[in-house]
């Protein structure tokens, strides 16, 4: 039985950022990650990323067969290693358009918009020679652009502003919509994880507690107030208090799982497992939503030189002239065959997405073993409207994909191909292709409705001593992939517990 300040529950990305950050201001912090505190052999070589699903450091979740997708049951990989998913993950660092974040405020996230979040997007990053306007230089999480490895990027770059899509020159800078070289998180050739940027540093300090291969069964709270964690370690038991607050950081997954094992969730499904109600919060598992991706696949004359920290295009546009920017679109040196698997031949593929779905599902109990894994429901392309603009994504690959500059190097279009050009047979192959794009988001939601979770300053309602900071808080996906959002979610959340002041730049100037 040990007592710390803080205990933060997951070692991911929020974890890694709040474990550092907390234990700079002299308090004792344990940090607790079911995974190991080593990185896995793989994970360092960025162009292994696709082998580390189904590995010992993925959570290996699925989901239950999804009807938008011809009842496919879905692979959905989670980092469990320290560092989490920025271990296993594509290593884009892209944070999407403000109006993502403006949209969190307007739903009840009060203070949560992109101009109180953009001193923590600085704070994280350290991104050299770019605009200190809206980029951090100081930051620990190193963000840069790849080599130019291979001219094929170069010409898709072309052919999107070919298509209409204006050159952005940052897409992390003023503003995210266009076309722009995307940002990500490799050093030196090898990939930079969280775990990596935020606590090998702390580790000189004396930084926090880490206990890895740590799997939280429930939290313990008395009265009404969290005061620690039971956690197992090969079987074996172990108590740990929190003399001022814990921290969830398990991610949109691991969080609304354990607050429903310990008795924080939807009454009435907690009560038909047999679990003890100890907050009726009806919006934990709720609200859950990905992006999710499909491709249109070339073959090409040539081979493609193979390397997933090249300097490669990404595009972010709009499906409707009213509508904030919803569609992304990535570039890959494979030809994706359905359901996102690399295929034998030369080529590439444009994947797209609809950044800001309409569908919802959830993640529920399967049972009151903690070491079950939950329900997940993503209910993915159960809107109408998700299904309509994915196809309206899938044309718009196409015209980049096939565009002029691309035409010394393309063969033939392989996935959908040329026989596929209705509307009608693009819903089928969309609903046959369609597959997760590893984003997470929602489940216990910031506001102060009745489905929200937690509170604008991330307090869970009806818990005292009890907070959440990872991608769970989200009230709606942004218009990006989510690693980044998720470090400045992390780093506001640790200023809120510390009372840090941070300046416009990212600077701390004190404290309250």
């Amino acid at each position: 039985m040990k007592s710390f300040d803080y205990i933060v529950v997951g070692g991911g990305t929020a974890g890694c950022v709040l474990g550092a950050r907390l234990s700079q201001t002299s308090v004792r912090v344990l940090l607790l990650e079911a995974g190991a505190a080593q990185p896995h052999t793989a994970m360092a070589d960025p162009a292994a990323w696709l082998t580390l699903a189904g590995s010992a450091i993925d959570w290996a979740f699925q989901t239950i067969p999804q009807p938008g997708t011809d009842n496919a049951i879905h692979p959905w990989p989670r980092g469990k290693v320290l560092g989490g998913s920025s271990g296993i993950n594509g290593m884009m660092h892209v944070r999407g358009d403000r109006s993502s974040y403006d949209a969190w405020e307007m739903a009840g996230a009060t203070g949560w918009n992109y101009t109180s979040l953009l001193p923590f997007f600085k704070r994280s990053e350290r991104a050299v020679g770019g605009d200190p306007t809206y980029r951090g230089l100081e930051g620990p999480m190193e963000v840069a652009r790849g080599p130019a490895t291979d001219p094929l990027w170069d010409a898709c770059f072309e052919a999107a502003t070919a298509a209409g899509h204006r050159a952005n020159a940052d897409a992390n800078g003023a503003s995210a919509e266009g076309v722009s070289w995307h940002d990500i998180t490799v050093v030196n050739g090898r990939r930079q994880t969280a775990a990596d940027a935020y606590l090998t540093p702390a580790a000189a300090d004396p930084g926090p507690t880490i206990v890895a291969d740590a799997h939280v069964q429930r939290l313990l709270i008395t009265n009404g107030t969290c005061i620690g964690a039971e956690y197992t370690i090969g079987g074996q038991l172990h108590t740990a208090f929190a003399q001022r607050e814990v921290v969830l950081a398990a991610g949109t997954i691991g969080t609304p799982h354990l607050l429903m094992l310990s008795g924080i969730g939807p009454g009435q499904h907690l009560h038909s497992l047999g679990i003890d109600i100890l907050a009726d919060l009806p919006g934990v598992g709720q609200n859950l939503h990905d992006h999710t991706k499909s491709q249109v696949a070339y073959a090409t004359t040539r081979p493609v030189r193979a390397n997933t920290d090249a300097r490669k295009p990404v595009v972010l546009t709009r499906s409707q002239r009213s509508a904030a920017p919803d569609l992304q679109m990535i570039f890959l040196d494979s030809p994706i065959h359905p359901r996102f698997a690399p295929g034998p031949e030369h080529g590439y593929s444009v994947i797209f997405s609809v950044m800001t779905p309409a569908s919802r599902g959830s993640v529920r109990l399967a049972s009151a073993d903690a070491h079950q894994p939950p329900v997940i429901d993503p209910n993915y392309l159960a809107d109408p409207r998700d299904v309509d603009r994915m196809v309206t994504g899938l044309r718009r690959a196409r015209e980049i994909g096939a565009g002029s500059a691309l035409q010394s190097v393309c063969d033939r279009e392989l996935f959908p191909g040329p026989e596929d050009q209705t509307d009608d047979a693009l819903r089928k192959y969309l609903r046959r292709t369609a597959s997760t794009y590893f984003h997470p988001v929602g489940t216990c939601k910031i506001g102060t409705d009745t489905m929200s979770v937690v509170d604008p300053e991330l307090k869970v309602h009806g818990i005292s001593h009890l907070r959440i900071a990872d991608g769970s808080v989200m009230p709606s996906i942004v218009s990006g992939n989510t690693n980044a959002a998720i470090l400045a979610i992390a780093e506001r959340a640790a200023a809120l517990l510390t009372g840090e002041l941070v300046a416009r730049d990212g600077r701390s100037y004190g404290h309250k």
